[in-house]
């Protein structure tokens, strides 16, 4: 029988219970038993104990069911406990599952950041800049081609958007010990611990700049570049453009104590011909080794400028439309060396021949009835073109449909409606002419492999489990977030690798997908 305990300091307590002689218990029900000695302070009775103001009942049966109870109840706030880990988990499952489409799911939370998941970049590297990058370009290098080993070395060139008009530049940039980013499983951590001994070092940045007169709106590197010469052209916002030779400035990453002549940080010529009109059309011709530049500008002007010699030449008389709207971008041929397309403001892709001494359009198609912001020639197909509008629209065109007699009438082979944001950037994969880049004002840049089937068997099944997935059209490969992004570029040297800019910086990223 368990007993109450008592402080010592309390011996000389005197405790009773005053109870009438109608309350005394039946004596014929007091078992008779010996008497058994008794702690001082134990009740006589051995049912129950009477304090003042309390009453405690003690019975053997009572306790312990008392202690199944507890065991019962213990155990049944550990089922439930256990029962909602299960519940959290699968909800985190599901959470893990659940796609998310920067520009179609929910806004971000004013608490919340959106992280890039490092599962799905091979390489994946953010280049923070003293002023946002409207455009860029790779330099070719002498590193050689199908690169796939890390680290990754990549030269580079883009220019500023700065405050002031005197603090712009153009940088060259040499990116090294780009180390590979993608997150490991165990047992290929075990298998790639050697190799990664060589890649702990931290990614070095080395740049060169040559101060500008203005904002670039777009930037381009001649595709015949080299150690001896980098020829780039630079758009800027009051019209002129600049060519520059670059080769010293490469040299100096690769050569050290080498001092850059000034004469270098000065352009080897400066186009003039479209006044104070700014542009945005850009392009060297991959087939004239001379050097050939293409410039448009917002009234619709085109110009040719080609080295003859040691001096440039531009002609004198533009490519021009009737209606004078703004070239919003310019793309040379990959197989013929006279023609080039434009795409501009009044919605229309023309095709152009340099031979033509009416300098007008061969043949006008309308591919949008918004801007079409830009065009990429496919390197590979030399009949495709693809071209990005203001609605965030884009299209790959097959330029034999197209003729002076129906070209009205022509619809693209391929189209999406994906981006909820103006259209611009779009490249076609050097080495891959089914794969394309499309960055978009919705802070994207996407990915998308133009051989995939609709009627795949697995895409469909994939689409009926996720439902998700039935809002996303089967070529769409993958989307990158990047903050305001306006420019993407391929390197041809290292499979799968892009550039892209925004006001955020230079990412440079390499994903599983490609």
């Amino acid at each position: 029988m368990s007993k109450r305990s008592i402080d010592l300091e309390e011996e000389q307590r005197v405790v009773s219970a005053k109870v009438g002689n109608s309350d005394l218990p039946n004596a014929g029900t007091i078992d008779k038993e010996p008497d058994v000695a008794m702690g001082e302070f134990e009740d006589q009775y051995s049912d129950e104990f009477e304090s003042d103001g309390e009453i405690i009942e003690v019975d053997d049966e009572e306790d312990k069911d008392e202690e199944q109870d507890d065991d019962q109840e213990f155990v049944e706030r550990k089922q439930q406990k256990a029962q909602e880990l299960v519940e959290k988990d699968k909800n985190e499952e599901e959470n893990k599952q659940e796609i998310y489409l920067p520009h179609m799911s929910r806004p971000l939370g004013p608490d919340e950041v959106l992280e890039a998941d490092p599962t799905v970049y091979e390489m994946l590297h953010n280049v923070n800049m003293p002023w946002p990058c409207l455009t860029l370009d790779i330099i070719p290098d002498g590193l050689g081609t199908e690169r796939r080993n890390y680290p990754q070395s990549i030269l580079m060139a883009t220019a500023t958007q700065a405050s002031k008009k005197k603090e712009n530049e153009l940088m060259v940039l040499k990116l090294s010990q780009l180390n590979k980013t993608l997150v490991k499983d165990d047992a290929d951590e075990e298998e790639d611990d050697e190799d990664d001994e060589d890649n702990d070092s931290d990614p070095i940045i080395e740049n060169e700049e040559i101060s500008l007169r203005d904002t670039t709106n777009r930037l381009k590197i001649s595709p015949f570049a080299s150690n001896q010469e980098v020829l780039t052209a630079t758009m800027s916002e009051n019209g002129e453009v600049y060519i520059h030779d670059l080769g010293p400035q490469t040299k100096a990453f690769e050569t050290p104590g080498y001092q850059i002549p000034k004469s270098a940080k000065k352009p080897l010529h400066t186009i003039r011909n479209h006044g104070n009109v700014e542009g945005y059309g850009l392009d060297w011709s991959p087939l004239i080794k001379t050097g050939a530049l293409l410039t448009g500008d917002c009234s619709g002007q085109v110009y040719l400028t080609q080295r003859h010699t040691s001096k440039w030449v531009t002609d004198k008389q533009p490519f021009t439309f009737s209606n004078n709207k703004s070239i919003e971008d310019i793309q040379w041929s990959r197989t013929e060396s006279t023609v080039f397309a434009t795409s501009g403001c009044d919605g229309y892709i023309r095709i152009w021949d340099t031979r033509s001494k009416k300098h007008k359009p061969a043949i006008s198609t309308r591919a949008s009835a918004t801007d079409v912001n830009v065009i990429s020639w496919n390197e590979k197909i030399g009949y495709l073109l693809a071209s990005g509008d203001d609605d965030g629209r884009w299209g790959v065109w097959d330029l034999r449909q197209l003729s002076p007699n129906n070209s009205e009438n022509v619809q693209p082979v391929a189209q999406y409606d994906f981006h909820k944001g103006a259209i611009t950037s779009i490249s076609f994969n050097p080495l891959d002419e089914s794969i394309i880049a499309v960055a978009s004002e919705d802070n994207t840049v996407t990915l998308w492999d133009l051989s995939v089937e609709a009627d795949d068997e697995e895409i469909k099944q994939q689409a009926a489990e996720t439902k998700e997935l039935q809002q996303i059209p089967p070529q769409l490969l993958f989307v990158h977030w990047q903050k305001e992004v306006k420019d993407v570029k391929w390197h041809r040297q290292i499979p799968g690798c892009l550039v892209s800019t925004g006001t955020d910086g230079l990412n440079v990223w390499k994903t599983i997908s490609v």
